[in-house]
């Protein structure tokens, strides 16, 4: 199964580069049979762009989660630490096989009720 996830321009560039190898989030998928994610790149680019798999999810605290990923992470520390401030707990999930499309799609022109997600949404 898919989700599709909403990520921000500057780190979409580096996961399809390959320097970014962690997607972090602060929450995670229900679902368990996840595979695959698909890359909604958020304004001002505002299409889907390609996919990867995940190769595994790792949670832990923040302060561990930095340690274990801050060599891939394309982030800055600072960053990390902002976004995981006051949290408990932490998620990465290990990129695999980043394939950007050759054409990105406009999700609007398949769907004009397209909204996209907060944080990610199942697709099939």
């Amino acid at each position: 199964m898919k989700v599709l996830l909403s990520i921000k321009p500057e780190f979409v560039e580096k996961i399809f580069s390959g320097e970014k190898k962690y997607e972090y989030r602060k929450s995670i998928f229900k679902k368990e049979d996840i595979d695959t994610v698909v890359v909604y790149s958020t304004m001002p680019e505002g299409k889907i762009v390609g996919e990867f798999k995940i190769e595994t999810i790792i949670m832990k605290r923040p302060d561990v989660l930095w340690e274990e990923t801050k060599e891939d992470s394309g982030v800055s520390n600072i960053f990390f630490q902002q976004y995981f401030e006051n949290r408990l707990e932490g998620y990465a999930i290990k990129i695999s096989s980043p394939k950007r499309y050759d054409e990105p799609i406009d999700p609007k022109i398949e769907n004009k009720s397209f909204h996209a997600p907060q944080s990610f949404c199942y697709i099939t």
